[in-house]
């Protein structure tokens, strides 16, 4: 965890998300990255370290080799589908500890089609865990939203209305994967995939690039006239007692997930509370994933959700806007790359120049990662 307030982002770039035949992880990384030192105006020559991720790609700091081999440090992390808050928080320490003046960070990947699978002894766990349909990571966010659903009175149709909004914000952003736009009844009449959620109220795995470029604050004013500051980067992974990703079975005392712990360090390392924040990005592997994250993330108490979707709080013009360029659900996710596209879009965001999907006046930007088997980031931007 850290604060960071002298390590400003000063350039984004995106390779957009979705299906690229013919063209590697590395060459959509290498294309963020150039355009994120556009966006700077920077010269990849200037750099001086990089750190990249992805979970296709056994060495995707082998990007050098695509973008000019200068020598530079070159490393790489992998914290799953929190791996984007990671390659930030290291291209940021890096800066911070002298290695670098100006570093980036990178995430690529290249997804097949289908849910995430593997044999479950990667993860420690007996074949029964897999023969039995538990290593999808599908079935364990249907089993997880079934059991909050209950608990807290949430109805099929608030998923519905979190789908529905991230294909409407989807449709606005050029970006998008998917940008056709979907109503409730579309969504609720899809086949159900893992009770109780159906095939729109899931993101998919594809592939893409994203990348940002950081320099230490006192010097952004030479490459940017808007540079954004990290005040916080946090990440925890799971706690005894926790139910996860991979949870064998629910344990007899429960803990709370990593993420609530992951918000409240960033809140504190921050100095500020849920009620300062203006934009947020939330994990949405699925449709119910967001409704959990929007009360581990301090946005509003268990059960809430479903006042605060209906009255509209979490639309683009809302209070509480959430997930502004679609999020998973429209973007589809490579892993690799799905943290540093909400760093892109928060970060434009908070630069004013994402046009009708613009949060007026937006200062603070949030943005919460989950991955296998249970970590949590949380990284906090700001003007």
């Amino acid at each position: 965890m850290m604060s960071t307030d002298d390590i400003a982002i000063i350039g984004v770039g995106l390779h957009p998300f979705g299906r690229y035949p013919g063209k590697s992880a590395l060459q959509m990384g290498e294309d963020a990255v150039i355009e994120a030192l556009k966006d700077a105006g920077v010269p990849w020559s200037d750099v001086q370290g990089l750190w990249a991720s992805s979970m296709e790609v056994k060495n995707p700091e082998a990007i050098t080799g695509l973008l000019g081999m200068t020598g530079i440090p070159a490393r790489s992390v992998f914290t799953g589908c929190a791996s984007g808050g990671s390659v930030l928080a290291q291209a940021a320490n890096a800066i911070k500890l002298g290695e670098a003046d100006i570093a980036v960070a990178v995430g690529l990947d290249k997804h097949p089609r289908g849910a995430f699978s593997d044999h479950p002894s990667v993860s420690g766990l007996p074949d029964w865990y897999g023969e039995a349909g538990l290593f999808l990571t599908t079935h364990f966010f249907g089993m997880k939203i079934n059991r909050y659903m209950h608990d807290h009175d949430i109805s099929h149709e608030t998923l519905a209305r979190v789908a529905e909004k991230a294909f409407r914000n989807g449709a606005a952003n050029p970006h998008a994967w998917r940008r056709q736009p979907k109503s409730m009844a579309e969504i609720l009449a899809s086949p159900v995939l893992n009770y109780p959620l159906r095939q729109y109220m899931y993101c998919g795995p594809d592939e893409g690039g994203a990348a940002a470029v950081l320099c230490r604050a006192d010097q952004a004013h030479k490459y940017t006239d808007t540079p954004v500051i990290i005040k916080a980067s946090t990440l925890f992974s799971r706690r005894e007692g926790a139910f996860e990703l991979l949870s064998p079975s629910l344990p007899i005392e429960s803990a709370p997930s990593p993420t609530v712990f992951a918000s409240q360090a960033a809140y504190e390392i921050a100095g500020i509370g849920p009620e300062d924040v203006d934009v947020i990005q939330l994990q949405d592997t699925d449709a119910g994933s967001e409704i959990i994250h929007m009360a581990e993330n301090g946005f509003c108490a268990d059960g809430d959700q479903e006042k605060l979707l209906l009255e509209g709080a979490t639309e683009i013009g809302g209070r509480l806007p959430i997930n502004t360029d679609g999020g998973l659900i429209a973007n589809g996710e490579p892993v690799g790359a799905s943290g540093l596209r909400q760093i892109y879009e928060l970060v434009n965001q908070l630069r004013g120049r994402v046009g009708d999907r613009q949060v007026e006046g937006a200062k603070v930007g949030y943005a919460q990662l989950y991955g296998a088997p249970g970590t949590a980031a949380v990284t906090i931007l700001s003007t």
